[in-house]
């Protein structure tokens, strides 16, 4: 492959993935023969404010490349512009005889970093709205829910099996009684058991735990 052939190749996947990738996507050849390597050409140079011609890095800086970065590929790297932009980018070397060029590119994901931020303040909540109405009438109505499942069961609690304490959760988990903040304790204080015991048979009804007996 001879140099023409070579940078128009480059220039050709620069250009197609400018395009694929859009505006935010800033792709240039390199002609790193010359260790201030000048850029050949490029596509979105807005991206970083660029042209051809320019001797200037992603990073702002016109200083000369060590030997080992006139060859080395870099791939995925963080990079800040002089102007904040938050920037991903890789180079890719093809050397042959008679030339040493680069494939360079830059995403501008800025954009993408305060969009993450809107999205995450817009998902943000303080609390479940179950677990808030419960607090609002303290523990009154979890008790009640305690009450109701109990008197289905038809004993009193020092009378229960443990049948019948899976009984009474299995009812309290589908009136969605554990969704309340501090349910574990409240309800094994009433079937006078330990809170172990309460997750134990949780995990029995979910079929992570032993099995029933």
């Amino acid at each position: 492959m001879t140099r023409a052939e070579a940078f128009e190749f480059l220039d050709r996947t620069a250009r197609g993935i400018a395009e694929m990738f859009g505006a935010s996507c800033e792709t240039l050849v390199h002609d790193m023969g010359d260790p201030s390597h000048p850029i050949l050409s490029i596509y979105n140079g807005h991206v970083s404010g660029r042209g051809v011609g320019s001797t200037m890095d992603i990073l702002g800086s016109v200083r000369m490349l060590n030997e080992s970065a006139l060859v080395k590929d870099f791939v995925n790297l963080y990079a800040t512009t002089p102007s904040g932009q938050q920037i991903k980018s890789s180079t890719f070397h093809l050397i042959g005889p008679d030339y040493n060029l680069a494939l360079g590119i830059n995403f501008d994901y800025t954009a993408l970093v305060y969009a993450n931020r809107v999205l995450s303040d817009l998902m943000n909540a303080e609390a479940d709205l179950q677990s808030a109405m419960w607090q609002e009438g303290g523990d009154q109505h979890l008790a009640d829910l305690f009450d109701e499942c109990l008197s289905a069961v038809g004993k009193p609690v020092n009378a229960l099996t443990k049948q019948d304490r899976l009984r009474v959760i299995t009812l309290l988990d589908q009136k969605n009684a554990f969704s309340y903040r501090k349910s574990v304790p409240f309800v094994a204080k009433r079937l006078q058991v330990s809170r172990y015991t309460v997750y134990k048979y949780l995990g029995e009804l979910t079929g992570q735990g032993p099995e029933r007996r």
